[in-house]
C-alpha cells in the first residue's frame, strides 16, 4: 500500500481530522488531480468536474480540522479515492 493509500484510508475513517499534515494534504490533492493555486496563505485547489474548491489554509504545520473533513466529504462525493 503506497503512501497516498494510507493516507486516503487515515482521511477517510475521520478520527485523525486534527492531526493531518497540510503538506502531505496539498499533495495528495494534487495527485488526485486537482491544480493548486497560492494566494496569501491560502492555497486554492479546484478540478475540472468537481463544483466545490477547495481552500486550505496552514495552522502550524497541520491542516484546518473543518477544512479535512471538507476534502473528506468532497473525495467521497466524486468517488476521488484513486490516486493517480
Amino acid at each position: 500500500m503506497s503512501r497516498y493509500d494510507k493516507l486516503i484510508a487515515r482521511l477517510l475513517q475521520g478520527d485523525a481530522d486534527t492531526n493531518m499534515a497540510f503538506d502531505d494534504l496539498c499533495d495528495l490533492l494534487q495527485r488526485l488531480g486537482f491544480e493548486m493555486r497560492t494566494r496569501g496563505s491560502h492555497h486554492i485547489f479546484r478540478k475540472s468536474g468537481i463544483e466545490e474548491r477547495i481552500n486550505l489554509q496552514r495552522d502550524g504545520d497541520k491542516a484546518k480540522a473543518y477544512q479535512v473533513r471538507q476534502i473528506r466529504s468532497i473525495i467521497l462525493k466524486y468517488n476521488l479515492k484513486g490516486v493517480k
